[in-house]
């Protein structure tokens, strides 16, 4: 079996074979995979902003079938056409499963095992979630994998897994914005289009997109976005949101990009009352803010991981609206890329290329 291997940080991955994955145990399934999007959370691993055991296997936007069932599966077979993230159903039984926020679920951490070895025999440390998607089987708990129809493409569906879920999910589910609301998206990468996406879904108007690149804003148009903002052309990029929100601010900002500097910008757009949520992995010091500035205004910083996911519902929702021509997923789709070419794949990501780049398997 054969794998992408990260083991340097910065340094280009390993194609290496005879890579071996443990058997399904209870309540695992084994996957064949068809298809893995490369994301930026994966880049923040490759590139070291987010520290992690090597060697270790990255990619966790993943789709394909089921090859293999372990003890005590239920709901999934040998051959179902799966999609599998780094969100659980949830196990059904602890706090926040039984209040219905079962991403939160006490369990999910326990789901970061290794379960591949390289050829020498070294366990491959899981990195950006508990998938292991860049290899191509992987062994993963069933409550990471959502069944979804036979008639959809898979590599659109892999996207489902992690970029479109976590943007459209944070409007969607996390912030649950009612219509009329006006939204501004900091960053209109892979993520930023899709919480883009779930504004438009919700009635929001405007939908404000803020990026550093025009062909970015140009793309966040065509994805639903009323009005743009380019952050390092504009002098005051700030005031800029409020004029186009009446003077008061965004009444809910979502910041995708995994900088600091970019949720300290977010968050002074956000208007009086309204609610900021980070959705980009971010790490760094966060003594930018000021505690009166959420006394007086009364401001919500939040985060949303995984768009705070129902992926037995949520999933198979997207599934829907994809069919139904109302969520563009082929427009986010810039390269196919065999597996032996997954390092210009992540190059064209890290140079801002790409939306969403897909190794095929």
């Amino acid at each position: 079996m054969k794998a992408a291997i990260c083991y340097e940080i910065n340094k280009p991955l390993v194609i290496e074979d005879g890579v071996t994955v443990a058997p399904p145990g209870r309540g695992q399934v084994k996957v064949r995979v068809a298809f893995t999007a490369v994301c930026h959370s994966d880049l923040h691993f490759l590139t070291g902003e987010i520290l992690s055991p090597l060697p270790g296997l990255a990619g966790h936007e993943t789709s394909g079938y089921i090859d293999e069932v372990g003890e005590d599966v239920t709901g999934l077979k040998e051959g179902d056409t799966v999609v599998v993230g780094t969100v659980t159903s949830g196990c059904g039984r602890c706090y926040y499963c039984t209040i219905g926020k079962p991403h939160n679920c006490v369990e999910r951490h326990a789901f970061m095992a290794p379960k591949h070895k390289n050829k020498k025999g070294v366990p491959l440390a899981l990195m950006a979630g508990p998938v292991g998607g860049f290899v191509e089987y992987t062994t993963v708990p069933q409550e990471l994998v959502t069944r979804i129809p036979e008639d959809m493409p898979l590599d659109r569906a892999c996207l489902l897994s992690c970029g479109v879920s976590s943007g459209f999910g944070a409007v969607v589910n996390r912030a649950k914005v009612p219509a009329m609301s006006s939204v501004a998206v900091v960053g209109t990468g892979g993520v930023g289009l899709n919480s883009i996406q779930g504004a438009v879904f919700s009635g929001a108007y405007p939908v404000i997109a803020v990026d550093v690149l025009d062909s970015k804003l140009k793309t966040a148009k065509t994805f639903g976005a009323t009005h743009t903002v380019n952050a390092q052309k504009e002098k005051d990029p700030v005031k800029a949101v409020r004029d186009m929100t009446s003077g008061r601010g965004a009444d809910y900002v979502f910041v995708t990009v995994g900088k600091v500097e970019a949720i300290r910008m977010g968050f002074s757009m956000c208007g009086d009352m309204g609610m900021t949520v980070v959705v980009g992995l971010a790490g760094g010091n966060m003594a930018a803010f000021e505690p009166m500035e959420f006394v007086f205004t009364e401001k919500i910083l939040t985060g949303c991981g995984g768009g705070s996911l129902r992926t037995s519902v949520d999933i198979p929702f997207l599934v829907s609206l994809y069919k139904a021509g109302k969520l563009k997923l082929d427009e986010l789709i810039s390269g196919h890329y065999p597996l032996e070419r997954i390092n210009d794949a992540v190059e064209s990501l890290k140079k801002g290329d790409a939306l969403r780049n897909i190794i095929t398997f």
